[in-house]
């Protein structure tokens, strides 16, 4: 049985992600085989369950409430609708529900409690429960725990060096600060980034260092190709080559072997013969459904055409680690603190956000 390493260095990173193409897709082919079903991918739906105005100034995210995007504004959808979308997605496939919330982070109070209620709804349908509401405390993460959720996704985007010149209004401590937070409950990690948003492969090895030195390290990290979005400020950004992509997932099957290995937004730009090589080469999930919280997404139907035409079947829920159990709330443990705690605001300046956010006043 092979030892996770967890002391990665950038440069071994970079010789990895550059070698000869055959060769890197064997490794990592042959460490996937070893430590996954490579017939077996988990299907998972992502749900906007609160969608845009957030206060953030994330270069790539068309939620950001300083961009014209063309994205409208929700309030916190119903718990009896998200229990209803929830329903539909296992009917079609999806062993997971990822709940997304457009918040800088988790307040406690009434939305708050509403979001563990659709926690709880959604783990007694049988159903692997994510949320990804932005930073949240320790008690929070031990509030969500206690209601049955599986998985926390904050994805770390790029690397620490390449993170301050996309984003501005948080710090890339405050990211590894939450994961640590969940770390400190049962719930499983789900951490990622982005590719495409004018970062170098030095960067990319940096995220990948950052993610591979968590010990231990996420059970699942999502590897997104910038959907570059009308408004935003990287709007301009060329598509991700599928090479670099295909190349990114080999990557990270090598670095992180026992991770399940997330193909998630841009797969629209994919092809099927794209797509099957990034499954070869160690990815085993991907996300459902017409929409990625804003962006477009393959239709579920043609995902499963796919799955058939490679021999591929949907993972069953709690196979990686088994299903929590679910406290009421009138039982919980853990009562809302009311906390505010102060999130770190940089502050620097990104021109190409600034210019973004000034365009879209006029």
């Amino acid at each position: 049985m092979s030892i996770t390493k967890h002391n990665w260095t950038k440069e071994e990173i970079i010789a990895i992600y550059n070698k000869p193409l055959m060769d890197l897709l064997y490794e990592a082919a042959t460490i996937h085989r070893q430590k996954h079903d490579p017939n077996v991918v988990q299907v998972s739906t992502l749900l906007s369950i609160k969608t845009g105005g957030c206060p953030e100034d994330c270069g790539y995210c068309p939620q950001a409430a300083r961009y014209n995007t063309g994205v409208e504004g929700n309030d916190l959808m119903t718990v009896s609708h998200v229990k209803a979308q929830a329903l539909r997605a296992k009917a079609s496939g999806s062993s997971r529900v990822c709940m997304g919330a457009a918040w800088r982070n988790v307040k406690d109070g009434e939305e708050f409690d509403q979001v563990l209620e659709m926690v709880r709804t959604i783990n007694k349908i049988d159903m692997e429960v994510c949320c990804t509401l932005g930073m949240l405390t320790e008690n929070q993460a031990q509030r969500l725990a206690e209601a049955g959720l599986y998985a926390y996704n904050h994805n770390l985007d790029t690397s620490e060096e390449y993170y301050k010149d996309v984003i501005s209004t948080r710090g890339f401590e405050d990211r590894l600060q939450t994961i640590e937070n969940v770390r400190k409950t049962n719930v499983t990690v789900c951490s990622g980034g982005i590719i495409g948003m004018g970062e170098s492969i030095e960067d990319r090895a940096g995220m990948l260092v950052a993610l591979s030195t968590l010990n231990p390290q996420p059970e699942s990290v999502p590897i997104n190709a910038l959907v570059a979005v009308e408004g935003t400020p990287m709007e301009e950004e060329k598509p991700v080559e599928i090479w670099e992509m295909i190349r990114m997932v080999a990557t990270t099957r090598i670095v992180m072997p026992e991770t399940q290995v997330r193909l998630s937004a841009g797969r629209t730009n994919m092809t099927r013969e794209g797509q099957a090589m990034c499954f070869f080469a160690g990815a085993n999930s991907i996300f459902a459904g017409d929409k990625l919280l804003t962006t477009p997404n393959p239709d579920v139907n043609e995902d499963m055409k796919m799955f058939e035409m490679l021999g591929l079947v949907p993972q069953k829920p709690f196979i990686k680690v088994s299903q929590p159990k679910t406290v009421e709330a009138a039982d919980s443990q853990f009562a809302s603190l009311g906390e505010k705690p102060k999130w770190s605001r940089p502050g620097h300046t990104i021109e190409r956000n600034v210019e973004a956010s000034i365009k879209s006043k006029i």
